[in-house]
């Protein structure tokens, strides 16, 4: 039975979706972030790289959901039409991974804002935060189960609530910036003066991915659009929109506080910072502004990490049994091994002694091969001609963008480290165990030679990964 037009999402929803699956935890804690690896000079390139970067990949989203509209599952539809069915796989997979571990770091930080108040969450990593994280973590899956539907119109009105203590924080700080302040700051001031500026923005990349990372929400929710060109503009302006959030948070702090003790503040940081212009008042309304923001986020990315599984699913790409609905049209089985992830990786937060910063870098080395993909097939598609017309105008424009973005989505993987990409191998390859699962259910041979190599490729990095935390070497 097909859907009744009211239940499509409309331009604003779909924008709500954007904003609200990219504004959540990260924006809270820029202050701190950028304050231990850069001065003010540094913030502006970082900005200059992440923005031009990822406006290129917006413009990507953009395109593609014009020049091959009946790919409907965003992300890994891309990956699978331009590269293959492994390549594909693993692009699911890795997205889905990253709105599990994001929805952590959604609590860790929920708990540490907490612990400012009752220490018993310390944090976020102790075994009460856990357990509180826990049982917000099934409430809200069985809100969902509900209708993906309803869930989505209270996420848009989340939306709305959370970017008003943002935009209130900035009026405060505003007034607050002390251009003498800022000028000390400018090019990082004390402990930075051996670190260059290059050291300075690689520094910042793995944020300011984090931050951005939501972007593809609505062309991942590309199915219920009620215009597919609705797709594309909501991806933009969303991510005008929050970068220039992103930008005026960043750049305010650098005007109220020392770059040293900007680095030196508990998150959410921008508490700390309105607590210097405001006093005690102004880190209570943050950590209330944070809370609500968070739950909203964690909200979008429980939709859209069960979407991800249940539309690969669907093409046949994972298990049967993740394409299975409930009567009000949830993806529950992917709902359900979603959440059973997210509830692994809470306890894992236990062992590590920044729960919240290895979640962030995690969450964003996961997503850059997704990226990455994406932008390469609509780099493939431009180089090709293929879904263009003879002698088409735009195929010169897109040309260069796609191949802005895949540059731009390529150097994050180095500027990320080799550290991060190990550890996410950790991830890809017994994963891989559902692409298994999958071909012996449909009787095809598991892997192509060429996926073969591939996969001895991540198993061995994993391998390696496996090595490095146990002997030490690699420590979270």
């Amino acid at each position: 039975m097909s859907q009744p037009t009211d239940a499509k999402f409309a331009l604003p929803t779909l924008t709500a979706m954007v904003v609200g699956s990219m504004v959540g935890a990260g924006i809270f804690s820029l202050p701190q972030t950028f304050g231990r690896v850069t001065g003010g000079l540094g913030a502006l390139a970082a900005w200059a790289i992440a923005g031009g970067g990822m406006l290129m990949l917006a413009l990507v989203f953009q395109t593609l959901a014009r020049r091959r509209p009946e790919l409907d599952a965003g992300v890994y539809a891309y990956a699978k039409a331009g590269f293959g069915e492994y390549p594909g796989f693993l692009s699911a997979l890795g997205y889905w991974t990253v709105g599990c571990l994001g929805n952590v770091s959604y609590w860790v930080l929920i708990k540490s804002t907490l612990g400012a108040l009752f220490p018993i969450f310390g944090d976020g990593n102790t075994v009460t935060a856990v357990a509180v994280s826990s049982l917000g973590v099934w409430i809200v899956h069985f809100l969902i189960l509900r209708g993906v539907r309803q869930a989505a119109f209270i996420n848009t009105v989340v939306t709305v609530a959370k970017i008003i203590p943002i935009l209130i924080f900035l009026v405060f700080v505003g007034f607050g910036f002390q251009a003498d302040i800022f000028a000390v700051n400018f090019y990082g001031g004390p402990g930075l003066e051996a670190e260059g500026l290059f050291a300075q923005v690689r520094g910042t990349m793995l944020v300011t991915v984090f931050v951005f990372v939501g972007i593809e929400g609505a062309s991942v929710y590309s199915r219920y659009a009620r215009r597919r060109a609705d797709v594309g503009l909501a991806t933009l302006l969303g991510f005008l929109g929050v970068l220039c959030l992103l930008v005026l948070v960043t750049m305010l702090s650098y005007g109220v506080m020392l770059r040293p003790d900007l680095a030196e503040l508990r998150n959410p940081s921008m508490a700390g910072v309105l607590r210097a212009v405001v006093g005690p008042w102004g880190a209570v309304f943050v950590s209330v502004g944070l809370i609500v923001s968070v739950l909203g986020a964690y909200l979008s990315w429980s939709l859209l990490a069960a979407e991800v599984l249940f539309s690969a699913a669907k093409m046949e790409s994972m298990p049967a049994f993740l394409s299975a609905e409930n009567r009000n049209k949830v993806p529950f089985a992917a709902l359900w091994l979603t959440n059973i992830l997210v509830q692994c990786f809470l306890i894992l937060t236990l062992f590590a002694e920044q729960a919240f910063l290895l979640a962030l870098k995690l969450t964003s080395s996961m997503i850059l091969l997704p990226y990455l993909l994406t932008a390469a097939y609509a780099l493939k598609l431009a180089w090709t001609g293929e879904s263009y017309e003879a002698g088409a105008r735009e195929r010169r424009g897109d040309l260069v963008r796609a191949a802005l973005a895949t540059l731009y989505a390529a150097g994050l993987i180095y500027a990320g480290g080799l550290t991060f990409l190990l550890l996410s191998l950790v991830i890809y390859a017994p994963g891989t165990a559902l692409f298994v699962i999958t071909r012996r259910e449909q009787g095809r041979q598991v892997f192509t030679p060429a996926e073969l190599m591939l996969f001895a490729v991540i198993a061995a990095g994993a391998v390696l990964a496996v090595y490095g935390l146990a002997t030490g070497r690699i420590v979270v």
